[in-house]
């Protein structure tokens, strides 16, 4: 590990707050994950990425006794964004996305009773509070232009940066393999014992760990920018 990354690992986990407690639920025909984030103190709650099988997600929730006050929001592509609307209407929660990628979230709000919901942008190692509890925002961009991860003690949810044995396309729009390479690099620099929690059910697992990526997954044993982008501009499945 070089000094820089080093130095990255220190900044992004110093001072974490107590974690929240994570629910994992697989939604959609996409396989995608969502996170219920709560506070076991005051029962408050995050969802993460909203966009299939919204009424399970509340249904999750109150049989778990939270009230969802927030929608985080890793990146705006569609199969992260479409269920916003309808979980803001039944919750009246927040929502928590990354300037780069409030447009999209605007997208999906357009039309709905609630088109002007409050959006609260956050930056590069900003803190989210959910109840007692946190999580601190990680600007990762390379699948999207401001794509965030969300790192608690103990764990890093990280959407469609980093997938258990795999990573994130950037043929998209706003996609850029530099920036992705720096993106998981970053990621890499978490202590080895983190538990990611991936945006997709891509894996051969629900979860990893960062130490398990770094010795399983291709795109983390790159030794190089140019071994990784002859990879991922090969390979276009995810």
């Amino acid at each position: 590990m070089t000094n820089e990354a080093t130095a990255t690992d220190s900044a992004d986990t110093h001072n974490l707050p107590n974690a929240p407690d994570v629910v994992q639920i697989e939604v959609g025909l996409l396989q995608n994950f969502c996170e219920i984030l709560a506070c076991s103190d005051t029962r408050e709650a995050a969802v993460l990425d909203p966009a299939w099988e919204v009424d399970r997600l509340l249904r999750e929730a109150r049989a778990l006794g939270l009230r969802i006050t927030q929608v985080l929001i890793t990146h705006g592509h569609h199969d992260h964004v479409e269920g916003i609307a309808e979980m803001v209407q039944h919750t009246g929660a927040s929502i928590v996305v990354n300037a780069r990628e409030i447009d999209r979230v605007r997208d999906a709000l357009k039309g709905s009773a609630v088109e002007g919901a409050h959006i609260k942008t956050v930056a590069d190692r900003e803190l989210v509070t959910i109840g007692r509890r946190g999580l601190r925002a990680l600007e990762t961009p390379g699948h999207t232009v401001g794509g965030t991860c969300f790192l608690a003690d103990g764990y890093v949810v990280t959407g469609d940066v980093l997938f258990v044995g795999g990573c994130g396309r950037t043929d998209f729009p706003g996609g850029d393999t530099a920036q992705l390479w720096r993106s998981l690099q970053r990621l890499a620099a978490l202590p080895e014992e983190t538990r990611v929690y991936p945006g997709h059910n891509y894996g051969s697992t629900p979860t990893s760990t960062m130490g398990r990526e770094l010795l399983e997954n291709p795109y983390l044993r790159c030794a190089s920018f140019e071994e990784f982008r002859a990879l991922r501009e090969r390979k276009r499945k995810a």
